[in-house]
């Protein structure tokens, strides 16, 4: 695993992209993932890992009784794997964690909190083509049948329509990225996909840690938070655009009429 830490706002720009030429169609169109934290010795536990315990039961019992109540509910769902998009979205503890297509959006969620301003922030960047190569065969042949690189909830579902059944696909750990559907504006403009991987248990940092290639951690200093912020802001990535509504444009209005918190480095 690569880890760069970024000198400014310009270094953080061709880090971002870099590698997104894709020489077969003679355009910028990168394979990567993006996710953002405040603090950089954030890990990648999922928040099912985070509760302890017996994380395959209480996933079980949890996703069980969330199917039961929800249902009637304006979010139809055909598959497994809708309703645990769903689960995830509305904060049930899950297997998934989220992540987004779009680097910018990474950093949004890198900088929306300045009270976090104190400490450095982190971008992890993953090429789900190398990730991809680890996957069981069902699963590969499931993406090359589609012209694929990452999975819709009913490509998952043809494969593997149970957890049980997704997590015997192999013995060896791997993860796989899905693009959740479009339960709402937020989804979509987040430009949002899930990682997922075949034991609840297992952490995706240590699983990375094994990957010579395709993964990414951008160091973003807490000086350059501020400016990545106002840039964020003035390229209209804000609150009111991620998340639409009233309660956006209040998460919004209040972050940005925020006073420096105390503590906080002034920004180049």
């Amino acid at each position: 695993m690569l880890e760069h830490r970024i000198r400014n706002w310009v270094e953080l720009q061709e880090l971002l992209f870099a590698g997104s030429w894709n020489a077969t169609l003679h355009r910028f169109r990168p394979t990567l993932a993006f996710r953002g934290t405040p603090d950089a010795s954030h890990d990648l536990a999922t928040s099912l890992n985070r509760r302890g315990g017996d994380y395959s039961r209480q996933e079980h019992v949890m996703l069980r009784a969330f199917r039961k109540y929800a249902r009637g509910t304006s979010n139809p769902c055909d598959t497994l794997w809708d309703w645990l998009a769903l689960a995830q979205h509305h904060g049930l503890p899950t297997r998934l964690l989220d992540w987004t297509f779009s680097p910018y959006v990474a950093l949004h969620f890198l900088t929306e909190d300045p009270s976090l301003y104190g400490m450095d922030g982190v971008v992890w960047c993953v090429d789900y083509r190398e990730t991809n190569r680890l996957l069981p065969r069902p699963l590969k042949q499931q993406l090359e049948q589609e012209g694929a690189d990452v999975f819709s909830a009913e490509m998952l579902a043809e494969v593997a329509p149970t957890l049980s059944t997704f997590n015997q696909l192999t013995r060896r750990s791997f993860v796989l990225f899905f693009e959740p559907p479009s339960l709402d504006e937020r989804i979509v403009n987040q430009f949002a996909l899930f990682s997922v991987m075949n034991d609840a248990s297992l952490r995706l940092d240590e699983f990375l840690q094994n990957q010579k290639k395709g993964v990414r951690r951008l160091i973003v200093p807490a000086r350059l938070k501020r400016e990545v912020r106002d840039k964020l802001d003035q390229a209209n990535i804000t609150e009111r655009v991620l998340f639409p509504g009233l309660d956006g444009l209040s998460r919004w209005l209040r972050r940005y009429y925020h006073p420096s918190p105390p503590g906080a480095p002034e920004g180049l």
